[in-house]
């Protein structure tokens, strides 16, 4: 889904929840959640995944939408760290908001 299919669609309420995943390298990848629970990710013109560099950039993005629900997620490092293996209780979700607290 690209940005202006997101605006569109969330402006008509089609859209229930955002998810910015945190991925290694630094970027950051963005799921939308539409009703009924189709996900999308993120993506330009050309059908390419936005890899996103901050929580701040996916924010100046999103500034045209309504508030809804928007998430950070975070894969635990545990396995990296420790040679433990991961679950899904390792993963860290967090709410954030739509609008800078700054």
């Amino acid at each position: 889904m690209t940005l202006q299919e997101l605006v569109g669609q969330a402006g008509q309420g089609r859209i229930d929840a955002l998810q910015l995943t945190s991925v290694e390298g630094g970027f950051y990848l963005l799921d939308i959640f539409e009703r009924g629970g189709v996900r999308h990710r993120l993506c330009d013109a050309q059908g390419r995944t936005c890899h996103l560099r901050s929580v701040e950039h996916a924010r100046d993005l999103l500034k045209e939408l309504p508030e809804m629900p928007f998430h950070l997620l975070h894969a635990s490092t545990q396995d990296e760290m420790c040679g433990l293996p991961v679950d899904e209780a390792d993963v860290l979700r967090v709410p954030i908001g739509l609008r800078s607290g700054w």
